[in-house]
């Protein structure tokens, strides 16, 4: 990938945006599924299968991630799963996607959930 399309943001390369159902199928090939909503909305309800790494802690916690695997980031509703693959793929993390519409879009789809 060019570092014009990497800053402009246009990396036709990876896919950096992925719907609940492609989520959840990468999920179950052995991507990681970080959800990004503080503490009490993950204990609230997640994703099965989703680990929590609160936005506010990603920077610090990236080690916690492996770098050779696709990372999927949700959230509620895919805003803050934006801003973590963005602060992921500016620490060199090579395959991050937000994955659109969040875990409402997860539940409205009836992908597993976990209280």
């Amino acid at each position: 990938m060019s570092f014009l399309n990497r800053l402009l943001g246009s990396d036709t390369g990876t896919t950096t945006d992925v719907d609940v159902q492609t989520a959840h199928t990468l999920q179950q090939e052995g991507s990681l599924l970080i959800d990004v909503r503080e503490p009490s909305e993950f204990r609230g309800g997640h994703a099965a299968g989703a680990r929590s790494i609160p936005l506010g802690q990603l920077a610090d916690r990236a080690g916690e991630i492996a770098k050779d695997r696709i990372v999927l980031l949700i959230c509620a509703s895919g805003n803050r799963s934006k801003t973590a693959r963005s602060i992921l793929q500016r620490m060199n993390f090579a395959d991050a996607r937000n994955v659109l519409g969040g875990t409402s879009a997860w539940q409205r789809a009836g992908l597993p959930m976990k209280r």
